[in-house]
């Protein structure tokens, strides 16, 4: 193959000069996925696919762990079912596909593709419960959701159907309520952050950015290498905001009826966009090994005298890893070179690469290159699963601290609304500043600069705290960083995707 060839198939441009292409070649080039034929939908390829698995599979274990249950709904919602929340469902009008025919017959009434299932789920809910004795109800489901996309659309980010996961509880008291918010909440930055190696600031959204409907609304935000912001997942307190109009409501323990409390909470695949995001380089796509479908990938290297020899050893070097738990891949494809095969899955993220060839054999050693680092490393091959599970261990720890520096080094404060809208139209990154909670300074920074609040932290280290919650050392965080007015909270402002 010529060079020119092999350029072509490479990723193009630098991370660093043109964001937005490079994360599109990386998306098409390591058959993650491809454009669909209709404009803002995508399809997913089985590598993009065994990614959302892996992290589909850690979300679903911790749930079932903690009494929750999968379950199925369709995809069709009726239009009167959705006037009953009609606050929550205004603010999905705009992003809704409407089905108004069958065949060339006029339906009686439009059905809408469903942008999320509250009302649908809770119209159903009402029918299932009626005693304390229901509760709680815990559900989880594994399903898609349907927004018709009006801003640029960016694959794993922005598309106009998107896979995620949307649980929904009902309970007794507020307090259980309350608690479950925050123990998903709990679950999704440990996977977020113990697996896919993302640092995540968690905190509330304000009144204007919350879940419509929501009485409040926790998020973790995340922060991408080109200084925008990226909501990893919400977890909403619901209150009795849907269990009223929806009359979900149950009889007590105290033989009185009561409406129920309830939540809901959800990620999607934009967690894969955020990883690429995040981690990739100029060569492509780096996976954390504890998310990556392929974790060690053996290229046997061989003269055609020596190749039965050498592959036969790669697969008993895969055998022994694969026993210890280690996911692996030997590339013994006889139509590709080597250096190829290094291109290629550098290209796809694999985070660890074992060569193996005839004097490697003789010398009873084995050769690891890092994906991240690109480093090189041989070892003795009686240590080859040892030194395995310690080099992938290292990876992992290694892209959540580059990962949480490039956090750290996004986080400003500055004193001035002057120095804030430099910030934003900077670099970029998250602002921390005061605000005084008030909806009109919130909408004017908006229209100024661009960033909204994209969450209110409740580590004040983070960035921020609740003003009423021991304050904030910082002289800038007394005050609203538009209007002067003594700071309520201190927020993370910033541009977002």
């Amino acid at each position: 193959m010529s060079s020119s060839q092999k350029e072509s198939v490479g990723i193009t441009v630098k991370k660093a000069d043109d964001f937005s292409e490079w994360y599109t070649q990386v998306v098409i080039k390591a058959g993650l996925a491809d454009y669909a034929p209709v404009k803002g939908f995508i399809v997913l390829r089985p590598y993009g696919y065994a990614i959302w698995e892996s992290i589909r599979d850690l979300l679903d274990k911790r749930f079932k762990e903690t009494g929750h249950q999968n379950g199925f709904l369709p995809v069709l919602i009726p239009e009167s079912l959705l006037a009953k929340e009609a606050d929550h469902f205004a603010g999905f009008t705009p992003e809704v596909f409407w089905v108004t025919k069958t065949g060339n017959n006029e339906i009686g009434e439009k059905l809408a593709l469903r942008p999320t299932s509250e009302t649908l789920a809770y119209s159903i809910f009402a029918k299932w419960i009626t005693s304390y004795r229901d509760l709680p109800l815990k559900i989880n489901f594994w399903n898609t959701a349907l927004r018709a996309e009006i801003k640029a659309t960016k694959p794993f980010v922005r598309t106009s159907e998107f896979l995620w996961q949307e649980g929904h509880t009902v309970h007794a008291t507020e307090e259980e309520a309350e608690k479950e918010v925050m123990a998903i909440l709990d679950i999704y930055r440990e996977v977020i952050e113990d697996f896919i190696a993302v640092p995540a600031i968690r905190g509330f959204k304000s009144d204007k950015e919350k879940f419509v409907g929501a009485k409040y609304t926790t998020t973790l935000e995340g922060m991408m290498a080109d200084g925008k912001a990226l909501q990893m997942g919400t977890s909403h307190h619901l209150a009795q905001n849907f269990s009223r109009p929806f009359e979900i409501k149950f009889l007590g323990k105290d033989t009185k009826e009561h409406f129920a409390w309830q939540t809901s909470w959800g990620v999607s695949w934009r967690l894969i966009g955020a990883l690429i995001m995040v981690h990739g380089d100029d060569k492509g796509l780096i996976l954390p090994p504890r998310i990556a479908p392929v974790q060690v990938v053996i290229v046997p290297i061989h003269k055609d005298k020596d190749a039965e020899a050498v592959k036969a050893h790669a697969h008993e070097l895969a055998s022994e890893l694969r026993r210890a738990g280690v996911r692996v891949h030997v590339d013994d494809r006889d139509e590709y070179t080597s250096g190829w095969k290094f291109n290629e899955w550098e290209l796809k993220g694999v985070p660890l690469r074992v060569n193996i060839g005839a004097r490697d054999i003789e010398k009873g050693q084995v050769e690891f290159v890092r994906r991240d680092s690109r480093e090189k490393k041989q070892a003795p091959r009686a240590a080859l699963v040892q030194e395995a599970n310690s080099l992938l261990e290292s990876i992992q720890y290694d892209l959540y601290s580059r990962a949480k520096q490039m956090l750290d080094s996004f986080i400003s404060r500055p004193a001035t609304y002057g120095e804030f809208k430099g910030v934003i139209e900077g670099r970029g990154g998250f602002a921390s500043a005061g605000w005084c909670g008030s909806p009109e300074c919130e909408t004017r920074i908006k229209e100024e600069t661009g960033a909204d609040i994209r969450v209110i932290p409740f580590d004040h280290q983070q960035g921020g705290q609740d003003r009423n919650n021991n304050g904030n050392d910082s002289d800038s965080s007394n005050k609203c960083i538009y209007c002067g007015q003594p700071a309520k909270k201190v927020a993370m402002f910033g541009r977002a995707y």
